[in-house]
């Protein structure tokens, strides 16, 4: 049918985002594997990305019908929003997946927590109608990640005809603690991913980990080869698509000249001659950067003959802070650094770099930079930090990768892997990669760059979408 689409997209966040300045809306192009890989349908005009809007300068473009071509935003009510993108998506779904609880005190699955899931059902069918009302008979759908879970069989019920794929961006949780959930979420959680034809994972463990949670909670069957769930007569195939670097777009942005003047300043910062330990993350409670400080400072204890001799380069960019939690855990991230650099630090020496104001280029910078990549996670769905590092490096980068980081089912071979809650461990791990032999980080570099980037994210949107047909 004629202006009805045959791929389409469903994410919370979209390929643009709008902000108010003096009246007038500033459009601000995304990054990342999701708007990488659409790019590679946009220009053929018969497809749509469905997104929420995030902020008022969302709601105003929608409110002056201003948007991008090819995609559509929702103007859900913002408490609606709130209570399923904080309340749920951010504290109930990502928790569980990550494992952060601390289950002493939490969590507590209360009058309120069942308020906020119906905001999260309603956010959910809000999507549902608006993919079922633009889809073309028989289109693809590719709903995106843990705040659309239940988009699937909503979507199911609405137009049977069409053919739904869902991407889990996240881990998944194992069946004993995934059921720490009510039992009537976690069964519709389940049901909802369910509702595609196709569930799709970063890694063959939180694929692996999912159909265990289908058998252990709903009785469904899995397949012999472990590739299917079938639950009251209907077969969800699992994927795994390792979403890789994109090595052509960092190599070109990468050798920019703001990234080179970047590069200066941060020599200039850190000191002449001096290693780098590098590490760029969001302060994501999951990214563990507080246990990584803590190594750094035993490595500094232990083996003192590396003071003055190197620098923990952090960046720690805030991340959801109007949630307390993670307020509270940007400041602590903070007060381990100075404690570390007011207990090593001299006149010419600042241990710890912490920066925590956003800028790209000089991560960049920093990437280049690196003699070491400290990347070590409590749980993360892939982590594209340690792909995108040994893609960019001038002179090898010594990876210390977290065995919990789905990056480590691809990388681990040539990475210094670790447990992350281990911080003495980890803190030998740091030295080892100091102490790397030129020769073997250069190699090492290599395969890792060449692993990292078997899937780039073009082709790992349109292996999801070929295998719907």
């Amino acid at each position: 049918m004629e202006g009805l689409a045959r791929v389409l997209v469903a994410s919370n966040r979209g390929p643009v985002s709008y902000s108010l300045a003096g009246g007038e809306l500033d459009r601000k192009r995304g990054g990342g594997g999701v708007v990488s890989g659409l790019s590679a349908i946009e220009s053929d005009g018969d497809s749509l990305w469905v997104c929420a809007a995030l902020g008022e300068g969302d709601r105003e473009a929608v409110r002056r019908g201003v948007g991008e071509p090819g995609s559509r935003m929702l103007a859900i009510d913002p408490d609606v929003f709130h209570a399923a993108y904080n309340d749920i998506a951010n504290s109930v779904l990502w928790f569980v997946h990550h494992m952060l609880y601390q289950t002493p005190l939490e969590p507590v699955f209360d009058e309120g927590f069942r308020r906020q899931w119906a905001s999260y059902e309603a956010y959910n069918a809000a999507f549902a109608d608006a993919l079922a009302e633009a889809a073309a008979p028989g289109a693809a759908v590719l709903v995106q990640d843990y705040h659309l879970v239940l988009a699937p069989s909503m979507l199911r019920e609405r137009r049977p005809d069409l053919r739904i794929g869902h991407f889990s961006h996240t881990p998944w949780a194992p069946p004993d603690y995934f059921r720490l959930l009510p039992d009537d979420i976690a069964a519709a959680v389940l049901e909802g991913v369910l509702g595609a034809d196709r569930a799709a994972f970063l890694t063959r463990r939180w694929a692996d980990s999912f159909a265990a949670c289908c058998v252990d909670v709903l009785g469904a069957e899995r397949s012999a080869d472990g590739h299917a769930v079938t639950y009251r007569g209907r077969t969800t195939r699992l994927g795994v698509h390792g979403l890789g670097a994109d090595a052509d777009f960092l190599r070109e942005r990468a050798g920019r000249e703001d990234v080179e003047q970047r590069m200066a300043a941060l020599r200039a910062e850190t000191g002449p001659g001096r290693k780098l330990i590098v590490r760029v993350d969001r302060t994501e409670l999951s990214k563990n950067i507080v246990r990584g400080l803590l190594a750094y400072r035993r490595l500094l204890e232990e083996r003192p003959g590396w003071r003055s001799r190197v620098v923990h380069v952090a960046f720690a960019y805030p991340s959801r802070q109007d949630l307390a939690v993670y307020r509270d855990y940007t400041a602590e991230v903070s007060r381990v650094a100075a404690e570390i650099n007011e207990e090593f630090g001299t006149p010419d020496w600042q241990p710890v770099l912490l920066k925590v104001d956003d800028d790209f280029a000089r991560s960049l910078a920093a990437y280049r930079l690196a003699d070491v990549a400290l990347v070590n996670p409590i749980r993360d769905g892939m982590n594209l930090v340690a792909k995108e590092m040994p893609v960019v490096s001038d002179n090898g980068v010594a990876l210390v990768l977290s065995r919990e980081a789905g990056a480590y089912e691809e990388l681990g071979g040539d990475a210094i892997v670790v447990n992350p809650y281990d911080v003495s461990a980890t803190a030998e791990a740091l030295n080892t990669a100091l102490t790397l032999p030129d020769a073997e980080r250069a190699d090492r570099t290599k395969r890792l760059a060449a692993a990292a980037t078997a899937l780039p994210p073009t082709r790992w949107f349109l292996d999801q979408l070929a295998a719907l047909e």
